[in-house]
């Protein structure tokens, strides 16, 4: 996505993401944030990754590794890919899960994804992926699209993003969601649960999604 705001807000989205916050990242957010403020405890995440992994899976904003780092592998020697537009979470990650040796890739994942189709990946997840890029759940949910069209058949895309609209939420969770849009490190303003499900179901025809707190969690397959 050459040029213009909304490269400009690709970038703040993903740009948080130092080395210092990824230090700070698994403390603050999978330990406090989640279950302090999205009321979503990381367990529930956790379980999201380990009822839906495959043994060729594509993970698309990779964070820290942890889902990654703490999973229980279907297979003993998983073949696992990278996808970031921040060197530093890619370099993170890659570290942390060195010894499953990870291909990383750099890539804006609102364009087709730079990597190999066939025979595609069994698993792609995107967690805590939406909520951090541009635009409404319509306009973001080009992600699933490039999701779907690299998933090997009986394949899951799977993931989990921080709602707004009717969502439950405290003062101090819509305080911070706050903080983090007008910053740039959020674009949720608009998400809905209702936008979700519509975007999800006109591009799987089967699906399961749940809200666990302010966290709407899903595993779809068999693209449309």
């Amino acid at each position: 996505m050459a040029g213009g705001p909304a490269a400009a807000e690709v970038e703040a989205g993903q740009a948080v993401y130092t080395p210092l916050t990824l230090a700070l990242y698994d403390r603050l957010v999978l330990g406090l944030s989640n279950r302090l403020l999205w009321r979503c405890p990381t367990r529930h995440l956790r379980a999201l990754y380990a009822g839906n992994l495959g043994a060729r899976h594509l993970d698309i904003g990779v964070g820290t590794g942890y889902f990654l780092d703490t999973a229980d592998w279907p297979v003993p020697a998983p073949r696992i890919t990278l996808l970031d537009l921040n060197p530093h979470s890619l370099a993170a990650a890659g570290r942390r899960i060195a010894r499953h040796r990870p291909e990383a890739v750099r890539a804006d994942c609102l364009e087709p994804l730079p990597v190999p189709v066939p025979p595609g990946f069994d698993s792609v997840g995107l967690c805590y992926l939406l909520h951090c890029l541009p635009g409404a759940i319509p306009e973001k949910a080009r992600v699933l699209d490039h999701a779907a069209a690299v998933l090997a058949p009986g394949g899951c895309v799977f993931g989990a993003t921080i709602l707004q609209g009717d969502a439950p939420r405290s003062r101090a969770a819509q305080a911070l969601m706050d903080l983090y849009n007008a910053r740039g490190i959020f674009s949720n303003a608009r998400d809905r649960h209702e936008d979700l499900e519509a975007a999800l179901d006109a591009r799987f025809a089967e699906l399961r999604l749940w809200r666990q707190g302010a966290v709407a969690l899903f595993a779809a397959r068999r693209p449309r």
